[in-house]
């Protein structure tokens, strides 16, 4: 004993410096973290009740375990257990007590703590079962409330779960004690069981048919709501009328089985009894549960599918367009495509006015190319918005200036740690005006940030974002890179209120045992006052303090009224248990935008604000964790003007709503009416064509922020319909779909994209673009609702051989048969429909809509306006010229020189005119 004494201490030790020190550092740092968020209450339910269900399980296992094990070795003193072995001098008998009493504490020890870290993993169930609140709808079949599948049921399933997989092992454990020591002996004919023996194996094979009863009775059938046996999710008519009558009568057939062990063993033949009773139960099981159902559904249902199936397709539909809250979706039938003219175009400018001529890929590469300043600076993404600036409402698209630790020249501890601590500022531009160099308009630029208009940023500084994703210390003796002046360097001081203390030794050594680097302890750069920012990817934050939501793809960066910045995380809350709804390939039967979550971009705060007060699982878990949601009437003005339909949610109700708007079950079943969404090729993946407009819808007074999806029938190109998704004010995520008469025919946006590509002008065009070994780059295809119209815009970008940098070159605009394409959108409208594209002035002319998007616009007028705009046009291209060659850009300068001749030529043309 005393030999493997230095071991078993070595052994603890290990335990306690690998396993256990490592768990208690963990939880304590993220309790400081929970703390700073002021989330205590998120850290500490959450591990009191994982602590309290890892407790209750391990105990009630291993006294179970200990129990019977012991009861098997008879009583606290076991019994001797032989073993007759088999040697070369002969038969031999071997003690085995020893052995399998040494085994019964650490087999104990192992089964409690592997239930118990079982049952803790379920902390989630168990506080949504303790705290559910009901949905107030009922299913059609049992008549529960729908909660009880949600909340209830999952709970229940665990619970019977976990007892029932204790109870077999326990059982098979005591077959094997029992059989090495001679209680039970298999005979060529026969099998003798020991009386006692076989008494306690009858008791736990019987609590096993009766978990195994209550499972089939209360979770099996409850399941059938779930199942895919017939043409649709939820209880079909086999699934009613033979797969649900069978499970009862095998949770019948388990109960009698086991008061069949239980006489059995008192008749000292539980050997007979046990195994008629399990065949008896598999018996019922694959004839009840497995042959007639599927007869059924051959012989029964499948003749006459529609006609048996259509009641319960009804149920199916209805739970579907319920949970995916499509069943409230507003239809509006448009009287077919009326005739656009120049005075629905006018009538329309804040339509026209918003078009969106900048993509996000070719702008994200533009503003990487002129705007990230500094290698260490990237942009991640760009976000589609809407602000007012200078009194007008304006779609927008911004990408905030990241810092990428992993891109600094030097990367030491210092710099990625203490010094380099935060991006700075961002890009925003107007998704619709356009440079004489054919680059985006930038409203907010450079570093420090300036501003065009009436935007203000007072607080640019980054330190969470999309791309951090490292630990950094503030207020240390290192001085923090604010920005690049020049050929110096500006440098700040953290004023924010985020951050975990650093404090004295001991919470030193806990953080660098945390982080994996002594030089947090060992610095002297970090002080008492400093402050350690950590999970500083918003993302990878919220999901930390939410584990339970499910989070939008896509936040988006918001400036505030004050000038700050700040993120906006959409997120779900989602089930996979709603009866009879449709459920995605992971899962998912029923979501809900529930939550929005706000994340200041430089004091890491983070605020979820509950967007849906009507959802069960929302409200559910604001009653587990009381304090910690807000409802979305506290969220600032400023901030919910910026709110937007979450894009995941959208994709995903399109997705339900093209099959889904066929409401009743003989057109569902027969797909008389199925929609698609078209699908555009980028990056060679299959995109939806979905796209954020600014736009004044049919019937409304003011232009909107709008998401919108265009519909076509399956297997075909033309329009069906197209729905929106509404962002603003009071409309804020309604969703209303417009439908063109079926006898009329309105080109999709394939259909439009062969046009194009048809088009004989585009087509020479282009052609001549490639032969210089420029880079065509075809953006979006834009469709555009005026009225009951449909306007179709294609921006075209050149991106010249070797170089960098998209620019805007030419804008398709398609019109029912017509397709133009010219240097500016106003320009191509203006040819279509013939006339200034310009709201009457006070004059009564026309007055142009936005000047200041043209790419060189002139207005149609008089020579002497165009030859005075072509002058202006070629005196700018000359200067970039200029400006090109003093900066070695020759791609760019000699770009600028082809567009300096070719407006001279212009310009030559009108000198020439009669």
């Amino acid at each position: 004993m005393n030999r493997r004494s230095p071991f078993t201490v070595l052994m603890i030790l290990a335990l306690l410096v690998g396993v256990l020190m490592p768990m208690a550092t963990g939880l304590l740092v993220d309790y400081w973290w929970f703390q700073d968020l002021g989330f205590e209450v998120l850290f500490s339910r959450t591990i009191t009740t994982r602590l309290l269900l890892f407790v209750i399980a391990a105990m009630l296992t291993g006294a179970l375990v200990w129990a019977n094990l012991r009861f098997a070795q008879r009583g606290a003193v076991a019994d001797v257990i032989r073993m007759q072995v088999h040697a070369a001098s002969g038969e031999q008998m071997v003690d085995l007590s020893r052995v399998i009493g040494r085994l019964t504490r650490p087999v104990t020890l192992a089964l409690a703590v592997m239930f118990g870290l079982g049952a803790s993993a379920l902390w989630d169930v168990a506080l949504q079962a303790s705290l559910g609140t009901p949905f107030g709808t009922t299913d059609p079949v049992f008549g529960r409330d729908i909660g009880f599948y949600v909340f209830t049921l999952p709970a229940l399933s665990a619970l019977l779960g976990i007892l029932a997989s204790l109870a077999v092992l326990l059982l098979l454990l005591l077959v094997v004690i029992y059989y090495l020591r001679g209680d039970i002996v298999v005979a060529p004919r026969r099998l003798r069981i020991e009386p006692s023996a076989g008494m306690h194996l009858a008791i736990v094979l019987a609590i096993v048919f009766v978990l195994w009863a209550l499972q089939l009775w209360f979770v099996d059938t409850s399941n059938l709501l779930f199942s895919r046996t017939g043409p649709l999710v939820g209880a079909s008519y086999t699934d009613m009328h033979a797969t649900l009558p069978a499970l009862r009568v095998s949770a019948v057939v388990a109960l009698l089985a086991a008061v069949a062990v239980i006489v059995g063993g008192v008749r000292r033949q539980l050997g007979a009894y046990a195994v008629g009773a399990l065949a008896l139960y598999g018996l019922v099981a694959v004839i009840g549960r497995g042959l007639i159902p599927g007869l059924v559904q051959k012989f029964v249902v499948a003749p006459t599918e529609l006609t048996r199936e259509e009641p319960f397709l009804g149920r199916h539909i209805t739970a579907t367009r319920l949970a995916w809250g499509i069943d409230s979706v507003e239809v509006r039938d448009l009287e077919g495509e009326a005739t656009l003219d120049l005075a629905t175009i006018r009538n329309n400018a804040a339509t026209i006015d918003n078009v969106r001529l900048w993509d996000r890929e070719p702008l994200l590469r533009t503003f990487s190319q002129i705007q990230e300043i500094r290698t260490y600076y990237d942009f991640v993404s760009v976000d589609d918005d809407r602000y007012w600036i200078d009194g007008r409402y304006r779609q927008v698209l911004l990408a905030p200036r990241e810092l990428n630790s992993a891109s600094l020249p030097t990367r030491t501890f210092i710099n990625e740690h203490l010094t380099f601590t935060h991006g700075m500022g961002l890009t925003l531009s107007p998704v619709n005006e356009v440079t004489t160099e054919g680059l985006p308009v930038l409203f907010v630029k450079d570093l420090p940030p300036s501003t065009t208009g009436s935007l203000r940023i007072s607080r640019p500084q980054i330190y969470y974002g999309e791309l951090t994703d490292n630990f950094v210390f503030v207020n240390t003796k290192q001085k923090e890179f604010d920005y690049p002046s020049g050929e110096a360097n500006v440098y700040s001081t953290y004023d924010g209120t985020g951050g975990v203390p650093v404090g004295g030794i001991v919470r030193r050594a806990i953080l660098a045992a945390e982080f994996g680097s002594s030089k947090i302890l060992l610095s002297g750069d970090i002080t008492a006052e400093s402050r350690v920012l950590f999970h500083r990817n918003i993302v990878a934050r919220v999901k930390k303090a939410f584990p339970f939501l499910r989070l939008d793809r896509d936040p988006y960066m918001v400036v505030a009224s004050d000038g700050t910045l700040q993120w906006i995380q959409d997120a779900y809350t989602a089930t996979s248990r709603y009866p009879y709804s449709y459920r995605t390939n992971d899962g998912v039967s029923y979501i809900r935008n529930s939550v929005k979550i706000v994340i200041d971009a430089y004091h890491g705060t983070v605020t979820p604000y509950i967007a849906e007060p009507d959802d069960p699982l929302i409200r559910t878990w604001a009653s587990v964790y009381p304090g910690v949601f807000k409802p979305i009437d506290e969220m600032p003005e400023d901030l919910r003007a910026h709110i937007r339909y979450p894009d995941e949610l959208f994709r995903a109700q399109t997705a339900r709503y093209v099959t889904y708007h066929m409401d009743t079950p003989a057109t569902f079943y027969n797909r008389e009416d199925e929609w698609q969404v078209p699908v555009i090729t980028r990056n060679d993946q299959a995109v939806p064509f979905m796209r954020h407009i600014v736009m004044r819808l049919p019937e409304e007074e003011a232009a909107e922020f709008i998401y919108m999806a265009p519909f076509t029938p399956r297997g075909k190109d033309n329009l069906a319909a197209w729905m929106v998704a509404r962002n603003d004010g009071d409309h804020y995520g309604k969703l209303r779909v417009y439908r063109f008469p079926r006898q009329s025919l309105v080109f999709g946006p394939r259909q439009i994209e062969n046009r194009i590509n048809q088009d004989t002008e585009i087509s020479r065009q282009v052609s001549l673009w490639d032969q210089r070994g420029s880079e065509v780059i075809r953006g979006d295809l834009l469709v555009i609702p005026i009225e009951e119209s449909l306007l179709y815009v294609q921006p075209i970008y050149l991106q010249a051989g070797g170089g960098m940098i998209p620019e805007l070159k030419r804008v398709v605009v398609a019109y029912q048969n017509q397709v133009i394409m010219r240097e500016t959108l106003d320009a191509a409208l203006a040819e279509m429909f013939g006339g200034r594209i310009g709201a009457p002035g006070p004059d009564g002319g026309a007055a142009q809509l936005d000047t200041t998007r043209a790419v060189g616009a002139a207005a149609p007028g008089g020579t002497t306006t165009a030859s005075a705009e072509s002058v202006a046009e070629a005196r700018r291209h000359y200067e970039a010229a200029i400006d090109a060659q003093r900066q070695g850009d020759w791609a760019r300068y000699g770009e600028e020189l082809r567009q300096l001749g070719a407006a001279l030529e212009r310009l030559g043309a009108r000198g020439t005119r009669p």
